[in-house]
């Protein structure tokens, strides 16, 4: 067997699609049998690959041939039409072939197919995503009740008080870890920087309709007598505010106003709430609404992991405060966040 048989004899056998391109015409001289198996293509009818490789190969030689080197080799992540119709994602590296005088007269290269990948890392996200919310649940605990210590226990002597510090300061560096290697977009949008003693309930409630108005034009804040600063762990009452507003979006339709209301609650302290007029919640899904892990009926098709409102109940409690939801009377519904305010 010589050379040329041999190499041939590989790529006929090799799991990846390899293929050859003429330059001038446009044509696939080459197309190895995997793209049968993996596309359903065949030499004569891979019209679909073909477009996508000559797309924007003249641009290509024209940026080679002014002595751009890094078109020499390309690789690229798009997807594939398969014989039958459907999408498949691929990543197409392919090599220009040169002649004796540095010509390309030909394009080489494979087609691997990357949907396990894309699966894998889709799958490893939200496994990130489901893991950071298990940890931050109890350190958002431990977070609220050292931070009301600190502001309660003044009369503490300075042992006690050293120790609420080494508490608070193990706290913080376990979440820049989570900030780091779990999920780290969805964390930098949230934010770690801690407050000292108070933010503006009305700043909270409008930078959370700000946050949100991309994806729900019509979002209202209504205020009605709160005080002007409040003390709390800005973070944590972001994100109650973000998955609250986030289930508002995700179960009513898109031209129905959420309204955000704050004010001061009849039984002391503060009430922030997010209404809808979307679906109620079912008489016997209001127990468990707020478990861990559970997603009602109305869920099926939504993504999420049915950590999200337990999460904000755990976050409201270590404030001292409560989260409720109920029913109004036709449609619609609100979830309920009363806040103490310190003596």
């Amino acid at each position: 067997m010589d050379d040329q048989s041999l190499y041939k004899h590989i790529l006929d056998n090799s799991s990846e699609v390899h293929f050859l391109l003429d330059v001038e015409s446009g044509r696939i001289q080459y197309l190895s049998p995997a793209a049968g198996r993996r596309f359903g293509y065949t030499l004569e009818r891979a019209q679909a690959l073909s477009d996508l490789l000559v797309a924007d190969l003249p641009l290509r030689l024209e940026r080679f041939a002014a002595g751009e080197r890094s078109r020499f080799r390309v690789r690229r992540e798009l997807e594939v039409a398969h014989a039958d119709g459907h999408l498949i994602p691929v990543e197409i590296e392919s090599t220009l072939v040169l002649n004796d005088i540095g010509t390309a007269i030909a394009l080489s290269g494979s087609v691997r197919d990357v949907s396990e990948r894309l699966e894998w890392q889709k799958q490893q996200k939200k496994f990130a995503s489901m893991l950071s919310h298990e940890f931050r649940t109890p350190l958002s605990t431990i977070d609220g009740a050292i931070q009301r210590l600190e502001m309660t226990g003044a009369h503490h002597d300075e042992a006690t008080r050293k120790r609420y510090t080494k508490i608070q300061a193990a706290v913080d560096r376990l979440l820049a870890m989570l900030d780091e290697y779990l999920s780290p977009e969805r964390m930098a949008s949230i934010g770690r920087r801690r407050q000292p003693n108070e933010i503006s309930p009305l700043a909270l409630l409008e930078n959370a309709a700000e946050q949100h108005h991309a994806r729900r034009a019509a979002i209202r804040v209504v205020e009605d007598g709160l005080p002007q600063w409040i003390r709390c762990d800005p973070a944590g009452m972001r994100l109650v505010l973000d998955i609250l507003l986030d289930n508002a979006i995700k179960y009513t339709d898109d031209s129905d106003e959420i309204t955000l209301v704050g004010k001061k609650a009849t039984e002391g302290g503060i009430e922030l709430s997010v209404s809808d007029r979307g679906a109620g919640i079912p008489d016997d899904e209001m127990v468990k609404l707020f478990d861990r892990g559970f997603r009602g009926g109305s869920a099926d098709g939504i993504p999420g992991s049915g950590l999200g409102l337990y999460m904000a109940r755990a976050v409201v409690e270590v404030h001292g405060g409560t989260l409720t939801v109920e029913n109004f009377p036709e449609s619609g519904k609100k979830f309920r966040i009363w806040l103490p305010i310190p003596a």
